[in-house]
Parts: structure tokens; C-alpha cells; sequence
């Protein structure tokens, strides 16, 4: 790697190190947690989690949408923005990841600022989600994934689709421009989700969770801009532009569980530091910072035998689901939905459904133990 491309990819890489620090320590903060919040909503009626994750939504995707418009980054590049849709993948991953992460009590990045918390079981049940989603790139798994799901899929090239935005769908049925179609159809998402997120007057007057989020969705906007701007530019070698900096080689923002995969192998001489095993290590240090000013930070290991079985089943269930989803509850959930992919889409109501369901199997399987 030449000089420049190498200063373009460090900086790439000690910006994602920056931004995850600052999600760690929020995401401490605040309690961020997509699993938690539905377990709020089955539990005990209560949305104010939920409400934040929407909100950071809304913040993210308008920030992405801003990028968009004016020509900062080219969002047809990102890997969920490919023109071909393998829906089977995505929604069997999204339920695949849901059910992991409702056994293991929380996703990769709540496991993450768990770690950071000092949980011990959190860095166990991380390991496992690592070599199950390596498993899921290039192993065992990678050729089930590979022959089984990923061949469904629908082509919108052969649409004349460039991407597989909901704006690009939008314009093909309206005949708008595809800015304008973005921004409209932005705007009419962001304003819903607003609306949705403020329409409890608990969380209008919660100004941790407004805080959290708003940061949260513009840190996530920010890995966008880093990654496709800052990181973009021309390989001396090809003479071609590429994107440094990445794992996928392309423009990229916050997920998890692909890089706690490629963080496996991060010791081979012939790979170097990414934007995502650099927010692996930020999230982690970030929460960690914020415990200690805190004073919160306490060592903690699993409860039992059963715990430790549901825990490490629901990490490779995690791995494999958020390998096959293209991305888990930060990845798809915030990063992929505020790009409008409407795989992203797809893979988060996989990721609701199977966490849905699994906390009323297990609710009605404590029913009968009852009885």
C-alpha cells in the first residue's frame, strides 16, 4: 500500500475508533439497546427504548440523506445498497440474529458495552459470535449460506434499478428525479418516525434518551461520511479510486458482527486495522470509560449452567444470523435502514420477529413450568 492510501486508511481507521468510542460510552449512557427494547414493549408495555431507536433512525437517515443530496458520498456503492435483493438471506438471517440475541440477553453491541461494563460472560458469548459469523463468511456455514439462501434473490439490475433503495423505487413509479425522490421519501420516513418517537410524553421529557439518540443516529451518519468521503480516493497502484480503510473494500458505517469475524484473523501480516474491528475496540473502551466515571464498572460472569447454554447458543446463532443479514441491530438497524436498502428493511423485521418471538416461547414455555 502506497503512502497516501496508507494515510487515507489510517485515517479511516482512528476516526471509526473515535466515533465508536463516543456510541460506547452513549450507548452506556443510555441504555441503547434494540433487544432490550422490545423485551420492554413484551415485558411491561413500555416503548421508551424502542422510541429512542426510532429516533436515532430518524436522526441517521436524515443525515445520510443530507450526504446524499449533496454529493459526499455515493451510497449505490455500500454493500446494501446491491442491486441484487437475496431476500431469503436477509430475512433468515434477521429472524436467525432476533432469536440469538433474545437467548444471549442483548445484541453484539449491547454485548460489546457489556464488556466494557465488565462482563466476563459478555467477552465469552462475543468470542462465539466471532467464530460463528467467521464460520458464516468463509466456513461451514459460508456453504450452506452460499448454496442454500443467498441464491433466492431478485434482481432489480434487470429493472434498471442501480441500487436497491426505496427512493430508487419511488422514482420508478413516480418519474422523479432520483435526488428528489430521496429527499421525498427521507422526508416523509423521518418525519413518521418523529412523530412516533415523540408521541409519548415520557420520552418528550427524557433528555437522556433525545441525547442518545440523536448522537447515536449522527455518529452513524458520520461513519458514512468517513468511510465514503474522507476514505475515498485514488489506489496508486490501479490508478483506479477505491475506499480505504473498510473490510468490504467500499464505503461502510457502524455494525459489529462482521468485524468481530474478520477481528479473528486480524494477526495475519497481510491484513491490517479497519473502520470495523477499530469501532469493535471503540465501543468496548468507550463503555468501559463511562463506567468508570461512573463509578458502575463491576466484574460479573454467567448466573448458571443454563445461562451459559442459552448464552453461547444464542452467540452463534448471532454470528451466523448477522453474517447472513448483511448486518445485526446497529449494522442493518440504524447504518443499513438510514441508506433506504430496502434489504435493511427486510433484515430488521427478521431481527423484531424472531426476538418476538422467542420471548413469548419462552414466557408461555415459564407458563407451563407453572402449571
Amino acid at each position: 500500500m502506497d503512502a497516501a492510501a496508507g494515510n487515507l486508511a489510517t485515517i479511516v481507521v482512528w476516526a471509526g475508533f473515535v466515533l465508536a468510542f463516543v456510541f460506547g460510552a452513549v450507548a452506556n449512557k443510555s441504555h441503547f439497546c434494540v433487544m432490550g427494547a422490545v423485551a420492554d414493549i413484551v415485558n411491561m408495555g413500555h416503548w421508551g427504548r424502542m422510541r429512542m431507536w426510532l429516533l436515532a433512525i430518524a436522526v441517521a437517515m436524515f443525515g445520510v440523506g443530507v450526504l446524499a443530496f449533496t454529493g459526499q458520498v455515493d451510497l449505490a456503492k455500500a454493500t446494501v445498497q446491491r442491486p441484487n435483493l437475496a431476500w431469503v438471506s436477509l430475512l433468515v438471517g434477521g429472524l436467525t440474529f432476533g432469536v440469538g440475541m433474545t437467548l444471549s440477553g442483548g445484541c453484539a453491541n449491547k454485548n460489546l458495552v457489556r464488556l466494557g461494563h465488565g462482563s466476563v460472560r459478555s467477552l465469552v458469548v462475543l468470542v462465539f459470535v466471532a467464530i460463528a459469523g467467521y464460520m458464516t463468511l468463509k466456513g461451514l456455514f459460508g456453504q450452506w449460506r452460499a448454496s442454500l439462501l443467498d441464491p433466492v434473490s431478485l434482481n432489480l439490475a434487470g429493472l434498471g434499478w442501480k441500487d436497491q433503495s426505496v427512493a430508487t423505487a419511488v422514482a420508478g413509479l413516480t418519474g422523479m428525479a432520483p435526488a428528489a425522490a430521496h429527499v421525498a421519501t427521507a422526508a416523509v420516513l423521518v418525519l413518521a418516525l418523529l412523530a412516533v418517537g415523540f408521541a409519548d410524553k415520557r420520552v418528550r421529557a427524557n433528555s437522556v434518551q433525545i441525547v442518545g439518540a440523536v448522537v447515536i443516529g449522527l455518529l452513524v451518519t458520520a461513519g458514512w461520511y468517513v468511510t465514503g468521503h474522507l476514505g475515498f480516493g485514488e489506489n496508486a497502484e490501479t490508478l483506479e479510486f477505491s475506499y480505504f480503510g473498510t473490510n468490504s473494500r467500499t464505503l461502510e458505517s457502524m455494525s459489529f458482527v462482521g468485524p468481530l469475524a474478520y477481528g479473528l484473523h486480524w494477526t495475519d501480516k497481510s491484513l491490517h486495522a479497519t473502520f470495523g474491528i477499530a469501532s469493535v475496540i471503540g465501543v468496548v473502551l468507550g463503555s468501559a470509560a463511562w463506567s468508570l466515571r461512573a463509578g458502575t464498572f463491576r466484574w460479573e460472569g454467567f448466573a448458571s449452567l443454563t445461562d451459559m447454554r442459552n448464552q453461547l447458543g444464542g452467540a452463534v446463532l448471532m454470528g451466523f444470523g448477522g453474517v447472513t443479514a448483511l448486518g445485526c441491530t446497529v449494522g442493518q438497524g440504524l447504518s443499513g435502514v438510514s441508506t433506504l436498502a430496502i434489504g435493511s428493511f427486510i433484515a430488521v423485521a427478521g431481527i423484531v420477529a424472531g426476538s418476538l418471538a422467542t420471548l413469548h416461547y419462552t414466557h408461555w414455555r415459564l407458563e407451563q413450568e407453572d402449571d
